[in-house]
């Protein structure tokens, strides 16, 4: 048993490390990690912990603060860079894992057991080589933090159900803390809805209000998170009223609402969820389910024990594994990643289906399970990183600005709006300007200082005007970069007045928040 216990411990710590690993290798490509990343990274230069601004001038409604507080602080201490950006992802993540093991071994008859510690390490590596965990393990996004409060609540939970001691109770709504200042009230919901569905099924209310410490616990999570809400509205006034009923229901609810400042609505067909928590839970979903079905087929009974202390324990964490699929089964507007919490739960109820493989050497089949993501990851990880210009990315373009005689990043010019990543690796200097604008000063030769303009490649015309004036310098996936310098001549007064916005006009409408 020692044996097969090292041999989890250590396959648990090289997948851990290898996802740390591939933190640092790849840059940050459009859109989600450099939107969030550069977020961060203007709360670490401005100082200002209240309000998260998705750029100089304009507050980001649409996310709490806790994940741009940890990768600001990370920024902080380490640096700006891809590894000090993803490092607070794959931080929650370890904690996580941490919480799955203890889970699984507190479902175990004897949980100071060997056999509970092999239980408990095989539900945490089921968790972290699952295709959305390996990936979000170490990537810049409020997910992570919002699937470490629900799954710190869940699980406190359950452990208290089954004899933990009462810091648990405490830890269950430090964890709806964590979720409301990770992503809002959402947190309520996809940790209410299990507990409601255990409680109204097994009728255990009274056991349910004894095992945690109710009225202090509440005010405890208010004192934690209550307070930044206050001040996000004091300093932004109309943040409540987006954020809350915006965000968190006509954004799932109305799959045409325009109301998104930040991006854009995703329309898919109604269930679409469970198709993505399928490819969420690869490989292990798969094979937790044929597992299943051929133990019922066979009727084999589970060698596996699990012992509930409480009625409907394991519908609990059945619920806790389903209900962001439930939860999101009739919205439109999704992301593969609303499935991320459920994926704690589903390990767990995974581990308990390879009874023999727990308490003996473990077979090749499990083991090419478990490297089956890892290793994808690391190969994809290794050829991107060989091959950026495959990548939506402009770290490589700004670089490469930056390296031309007498200039920096506050000459990269884009045309229309600036990728995030383009902003994030000019450290907020790349700009946006309008066509007419730069062929206005094409034509009047009115340029006040060298320009180097990206034209996206799709923009023919542009490309066409100006191959006519000088040459391309370089390009990459999206865009071509031209050099263009001033005439003698020239007046000052061109571009200062530009934007910095990323070409995004926040005056377009009267839903603009600081109308």
């Amino acid at each position: 048993m020692t044996r097969n216990i090292n041999t989890l411990l250590w396959l648990l710590f090289a997948v851990l490390a290898a996802r740390l690993g591939l933190t640092a290798i790849l840059p940050l490509a459009d859109t989600t990690e450099p939107r969030y990343a550069e977020i961060a990274r203007i709360m670490a230069e401005t100082g200002d912990w209240i309000t998260p601004w998705f750029d100089y001038d304009v507050p980001f409604w649409g996310k709490p603060p806790l994940s741009f507080w940890t990768q600001a602080l990370s920024f902080k201490l380490l640096g700006v860079s891809e590894f000090a950006g993803r490092l607070p992802s794959w931080l929650a993540n370890v904690v996580i894992v941490y919480l799955v093991f203890t889970l699984r071994r507190y479902l175990h008859p004897e949980r100071n057991s060997e056999a509970a510690k092999s239980a408990g390490l095989w539900a945490a590596l089921i968790y972290a080589t699952t295709a959305l965990g390996f990936l979000t393990a170490g990537t810049v996004m409020t997910d992570s933090f919002l699937a470490l409060g629900s799954t710190l609540v869940l699980t406190s939970l359950v452990i208290r159900l089954q004899g933990g001691p009462i810091v648990w109770g405490w830890l269950f709504f430090i964890g709806l803390a964590i979720g409301l200042l990770a992503k809002g009230p959402l947190i309520l919901v996809l940790t209410g809805l299990p507990v409601f569905l255990w409680v109204a099924t097994t009728r255990r209310w009274l056991t349910l209000w004894q095992q945690l410490p109710w009225l202090r616990g509440l005010l405890l999570m208010m004192v934690v998170a209550a307070p930044w809400y206050v001040l996000a509205e004091l300093k932004t006034p109309g943040f409540l009223d987006y954020f809350i009923v915006g965000e968190h229901f006509k954004r799932f609810l109305v799959s045409s609402w325009q109301g998104d400042l930040y991006g854009n609505a995703h329309e898919f067909t109604r269930g679409t969820i469970w198709l993505y928590l399928l490819a969420a839970s690869f490989p292990w979903g798969l094979i937790a389910v044929a597992a299943f079905g051929v133990s019922r087929w066979r009727r084999q009974p589970a060698q596996q024990e699990w012992l509930s202390l409480e009625k409907g324990v394991g519908g609990l964490i059945l619920a806790s594994a389903l209900s962001p699929a439930i939860f999101f089964t009739l919205s439109g507007n999704i992301l593969w990643t609303y499935v991320l919490p459920g994926l704690p739960f589903l390990a767990v109820l995974a581990s308990s289906l390879w009874p023999k493989e727990l308490c003996g050497r473990m077979p090749a089949s499990s083991l090419a399970a478990v490297l089956m993501i890892p290793m994808l990851g690391i190969a994809a990880a290794g050829w991107l990183s060989l091959h950026p210009e495959q990548l939506k990315t402009e770290r490589d373009l700004v670089a490469q600005v930056e390296q031309l005689p007498g200039m920096s990043a506050d000459n990269l010019f884009y045309l229309g709006k600036a990728p995030f990543s383009a902003r994030f690796y000019s450290r907020g200097e790349a700009h946006a300007v309008e066509q007419t604008t730069v062929i206005d000063r094409l034509e009047s030769s009115n340029l006040e200082k060298p320009m180097a303009l990206a034209v996206e490649k799709g923009n023919k015309a542009m490309l066409r005007r100006l191959e006519g004036v000088t040459t391309p310098i370089a390009e990459n996936r999206r865009f071509q970069l031209f050099l263009l310098t001033p005439s003698a001549t020239t007046n000052a007064n061109s571009f200062q007045d530009k934007s910095k916005n990323g070409g995004i006009d926040y005056n377009a409408s009267n839903d603009h928040p600081l109308s």
